[in-house]
């Protein structure tokens, strides 16, 4: 079984990562990919960082219906920071019997040098890189850090977020 691993904060999911999870896993013939909620990106700064397991239940939310994409808080179980290499060193150990993909963003991949063990991830797991800057074929242009802006702005965001995200964002007056 072929499985894409998703990173991110998810802070919140949108329909851009969800947009984006369907199309590699079309692209990459992935049988799966697991969108995984990170506790804390080590080159990231906290900010406005929801808690783990508010992120985890949006996560959840966004899915409930979209087969083939799963949720995961396996990265949360680790031993911060969390780095990439420990999580798919973990999880290689854990499910012999899957090959993980790497999907990162373009970004992402510009600073991929900076990463923990970034030679032994390259060596080890096949990486698909996807784009992440505007007028590329396929960019998606959504952002969490937009959709939050939005909120404490008052502004609508049932457009970018699944209807059950907007809905719990609204009942647990997250981001304002």
């Amino acid at each position: 079984m072929k499985i894409g691993i998703f990173g991110g904060s998810f802070n919140p999911i949108h329909n851009g990562h969800l947009s984006l999870a369907l199309q590699l896993k079309e692209q990459a013939g992935l049988d799966e990919v697991w969108l995984m909620v990170s506790p804390q990106n080590p080159l990231k700064e906290p900010g406005d960082l929801l808690d783990d397991e508010l992120r985890l239940e949006m996560a959840r939310l966004a899915v409930e219906d979209v087969e083939g994409i799963v949720v995961s808080d396996y990265e949360m179980h680790l031993p911060k920071p969390s780095y990439t290499w420990n999580t798919l060193q973990a999880l290689s150990k854990d499910y012999p019997d899957r090959e993980f993909v790497l999907m990162i963003g373009g970004d992402n991949w510009q600073l991929f040098d900076r990463w923990y063990h970034a030679e032994d991830i390259k060596a080890n797991y096949e990486i698909v890189v996807y784009t992440r800057t505007p007028g590329d074929p396929g960019f998606i242009d959504i952002s969490s850090t937009d959709i939050r802006r939005r909120i404490r702005e008052g502004r609508g965001i049932r457009r970018l977020v699944p209807k059950a995200v907007a809905d719990y964002i609204k009942e647990h007056k997250l981001y304002q």
